[in-house]
């Protein structure tokens, strides 16, 4: 069967062993009913997630102009610290911004390939730890805004990593590590404003994910060099698909992408 839509992440359902699913426009593929299968995916042509044109992608799935212009787009999503909506403070679209901003957050440590600080908000635990491939997570703050969880991050990344590195992550080449420990130990550089805000009687949570075969050196599939790929899937670890040569495809960094799946 062929199945054609525009790659957004795949979406996770957290069970025993978690659960990937592909939205492909009519169709949803669960993507673990096709470890050790076979199937071929296919660049069609690009397609903004914003505007919906065939236009190059630029950036997290939309073409140059929507990129800096949608208020889904500007600086503090990345750089939460960058939060304004506290203050009326308008960015791009302040409705917008305060829906997003004005909403629990938490700040957590993850151990993908190195224990690293995070911040989401409280509604995307734990689909944030498994779109980053983290096999253990746990919180530290629970603050009311986007932006005390930013200043929270920005004090801690002083102390532990903020970035995973994707190819450790990949290879499974982790450490368990004692994530109550580490909470504790960095308690003392949360900023006076989210103090009160600390969790200190919680446990961590431990992912599993559908992987038969890691890969010993990962290379990445890159989908407009390489417009058709043929592989075995042995694997989905955060949000990559592992194929049996170590190819892998990141579908998060290829959102915008029309493509065709045939299995």
């Amino acid at each position: 069967m062929t199945y054609q839509g525009v790659l957004k992440k795949m979406k996770t359902e957290n069970a025993e062993e978690i659960q990937y699913y592909l939205d492909m426009n009519s169709d949803f593929l669960n993507m673990n009913q096709l470890l050790n299968k076979e199937f071929t995916i296919s660049f069609v042509k690009y397609e903004c997630l914003n505007c919906h044109l065939e236009k190059e992608i630029y950036r997290q799935g939309f073409c140059k102009s929507c990129f800096f212009d949608i208020p889904s787009a500007g600086d503090w999503i990345m750089r939460p610290e960058l939060s304004t909506a506290h203050l009326d403070q308008e960015d791009r679209d302040l409705v917008y911004e305060k829906s997003v901003q004005l909403q629990p957050h938490i700040v957590y440590l993850a151990n993908s390939s190195n224990v690293k600080v995070g911040v989401t908000r409280k509604t995307q635990v734990p689909t944030r730890w498994i779109d980053q491939g983290a096999h253990e997570a746990i919180e530290i703050v629970e603050v009311p805004n986007r932006y005390l969880a930013g200043i929270t991050e920005v004090a801690l990344k002083e102390h532990v990593a903020d970035k995973t590195n994707w190819r450790k992550m990949l290879k499974n080449d982790v450490d368990d590590e004692n994530l109550v420990e580490w909470r504790n130990k960095l308690e003392q550089y949360i900023p006076e404003e989210a103090k009160e805000y600390f969790i200190n009687s919680n446990s961590e949570t431990n992912l599993k994910f559908p992987v038969v075969k890691y890969p010993a050196k990962p290379k990445s599939l890159n989908l407009i060099k390489t417009p058709n790929y043929k592989g075995k899937l042995v694997g989905i670890k955060g949000q990559y698909l592992i194929f049996d040569d170590e190819t892998v495809f990141n579908i998060r960094s290829n959102e915008g992408l029309v493509v065709s799946i045939e299995v």
